[in-house]
């Protein structure tokens, strides 16, 4: 079993094509820049070409999730701060609707009341019942 070379992702059989383009996006070209490093355009790269390409992906991979996660927290807060909005309304029509009621059950306990006091004023009568 033959093993590939670490600069070569091709099968041994394949002779290293000397064509093969290394291609970068802008991101990567524009930290390449930063880092003031020119990656030569045809593979095979170095061992430490090869380390800088990785090091320059994996800071755009970070910068990527970095995004996301922003992203993600200010959706997340967005959605709190929206069920938080939905709540209150909720609850201040819990607490007119309670103030309703207690005003209802005021009334009520009036009436109660005066039906209680009518009753007990009035003097007891006697009747009679007729068993036919």
């Amino acid at each position: 079993r033959q093993r590939v070379s670490p600069r070569c992702r091709t099968p041994p059989a394949c002779p290293h094509p000397i064509s093969r383009q290394l291609r970068l996006t802008e991101e990567e070209k524009r930290l390449l820049a930063q880092e003031g490093v020119t990656l030569p355009r045809t593979l095979p790269l170095t061992q430490a070409e090869e380390r800088l390409l990785k090091k320059v992906r994996r800071k755009i991979r970070n910068k990527q999730s970095a995004q996301d996660s922003r992203r993600r927290k200010k959706e997340y807060l967005d959605g709190l701060e929206s069920r938080a909005a939905a709540c209150s309304a909720l609850n201040q029509e819990l607490r007119r609707k309670v103030q309703e009621l207690e005003k209802h059950n005021g009334s009520l306990v009036r009436q109660l009341q005066a039906l209680i006091k009518e009753t007990s004023n009035k003097a007891a009568q006697t009747s009679t019942c007729v068993l036919v």
